[in-house]
This record gives C-alpha cells, sequence and structure tokens, in this order.
C-alpha cells in the first residue's frame, strides 16, 4: 500500500471553491441561506481543526480521564442538539430523549470497543472516533423521529382528541405514531446500507484506506459500524418515544400535547 498523501494549506484551499457553486445555485433558486452556508461552513472548519488539536494531543498524551471526559462532552452536545431542535416537547420527555440517547450510545460504544474490537474502553484512537459516529448517527436518528411524532400528533389532533372520547387509551392511540417515527429515523440507514459497497463507499471504509489500511480490513469495520449505527438509531428512537409518549397524557387519560 502506498503513503497517504498530505494535504498543504494550498490544496485544501481548493475545496472551498466548490462552496461558490453551491452559492450560485442557491442565487439563481432564490434560496435565502447564504448566510447560514457561510456561518455553517466557518463553524465546521474552526470545529473540526480545534477538534484535530484536541485529538492530537490526546493521542499523544493518553490517559482514561482525557477520553471520558471527550465522550462525555460529546454525548452531551448530542443530547443538547436533538432537544435543541424538538423543543416544543414536554421538559419530562426531554430527560427522557436525554437519557435514552445517552444511555444507547454509550452501551453500543462499549460492546463495539471490548467485544468487537476487542481494546479497551480507555484507548483513544478507537473509542474517540468510534464513539463520534455512533453518536452522530444516534442523535440524528432521534431528532427525525422525534420531529416527526411530534408534527404526525399535532397533524391529526382531531383524530386523536375523537378516540379519546370514544374511550381508547392513550397508550394504543399513540402507539401506531411512535411505531411510525421509528420507521422514519431507521430508513436513512437502512437505504444507505442497500447502496453500500455499489454506489458508495462510506465515509470510515475510505478514511481507511486512504490512510493504508487493507481494503478488506476496512469493509470489516465498516460492516460492524454501520450494524452499530442501525442498532443504536433503533433502541435510542425506540427508548425515547415509548418512554416519552407516556408524558403526553395524565392519570384521567387526557392527553396533553
Amino acid at each position: 500500500m502506498n503513503d497517504i498523501i498530505s494535504l498543504n494549506i494550498g490544496q485544501f484551499a481548493l475545496i472551498y471553491l466548490l462552496l461558490l457553486v453551491v452559492l450560485s445555485v442557491m442565487k439563481k433558486c432564490r434560496i435565502n441561506q447564504t448566510k447560514l452556508l457561510v456561518v455553517a461552513s466557518v463553524r465546521m472548519t474552526v470545529q473540526l481543526v480545534l477538534a484535530g488539536l484536541i485529538l492530537t494531543y490526546i493521542f499523544d498524551n493518553p490517559h482514561p480521564v482525557f477520553t471520558v471526559l471527550y465522550i462525555l462532552i460529546m454525548t452531551g452536545f448530542a443530547c443538547y442538539m436533538a432537544i435543541r431542535r424538538n423543543k416544543t416537547i414536554n421538559r419530562n420527555f426531554k430527560w427522557i430523549v436525554a437519557a435514552s440517547l445517552s444511555a444507547s450510545g454509550i452501551a453500543i460504544v462499549c460492546f463495539f470497543i471490548m467485544a468487537v474490537v476487542g481494546v479497551s474502553i480507555f484507548n483513544p484512537q478507537y473509542t474517540i472516533p468510534i464513539s463520534g459516529m455512533i453518536m452522530g448517527n444516534a442523535m440524528t436518528g432521534v431528532s427525525l423521529g422525534i420531529k416527526t411524532f411530534h408534527e404526525n400528533i399535532h397533524s391529526q389532533r382531531a383524530r386523536i382528541d375523537a378516540l379519546v372520547n370514544m374511550g381508547v387509551t392513550p397508550p394504543r392511540i399513540l402507539t401506531p405514531f411512535a411505531n411510525q417515527a421509528i420507521e422514519t429515523a431507521l430508513l436513512p440507514t437502512l437505504n444507505s446500507m442497500l447502496g453500500m459497497g455499489i454506489i458508495s463507499l462510506p465515509g470510515m471504509m475510505t478514511g481507511q484506506i486512504l490512510s493504508g489500511t487493507l481494503p478488506m480490513t476496512a469493509i470489516l469495520y465498516q460492516i460492524a459500524i454501520i450494524i452499530a449505527i442501525s442498532a443504536v438509531t433503533c433502541l435510542s428512537v425506540f427508548c425515547a418515544l415509548f418512554f416519552g409518549y407516556r408524558t403526553l397524557y395524565n392519570k384521567r387519560n387526557q392527553i396533553i400535547i
């Protein structure tokens, strides 16, 4: 395998020219999100550069405290972003979302690192990047699932009220909405699994191949991580919804949305 080709600042800067293409299309289509694109691009660059500097320090000075602290910060931010995108849910529902995302994510990460990879959970080289992929996808799945659930129950409020008046219990009313939301949250991951290896080479696999890893080793890691992602998405969304929707009705079976 050839050594990885490092990018200098000049080569790297060329990629930002592609943003001009995006800006041109947005202008032509009258999409008023120019400021968002610029802010998002700058913020992404700064955040990733800072993350790179921090990870370089952690890898050069490995210590369990650094790894645990990084994972806790990552998990906390993932919970914050998932809740921030669903501000209208009640406080108890928010706590359940945070607990479901944290518990599911950390459990899957521990299983993946210790059982599948077979290294210490405090090994930053494996734990931090794998945790990022797992927690990031769990956050996206939970956000999408909660958003779908919330929008559906509000759009069908009249039907829900009619069912309540007929004596149908809240769990029977809300469970189909939760099931549909879980399906919606899982679809992006399932669709990406269908096209992997034929339509696309996933990011983790591509990165490992670029760094000199043998393709078959990269493939095994990619298969393992995508299964872990599907599991954490399913588990976190399921727990968030099936425990969370119980906060939407009281002891008299009145649904409060």
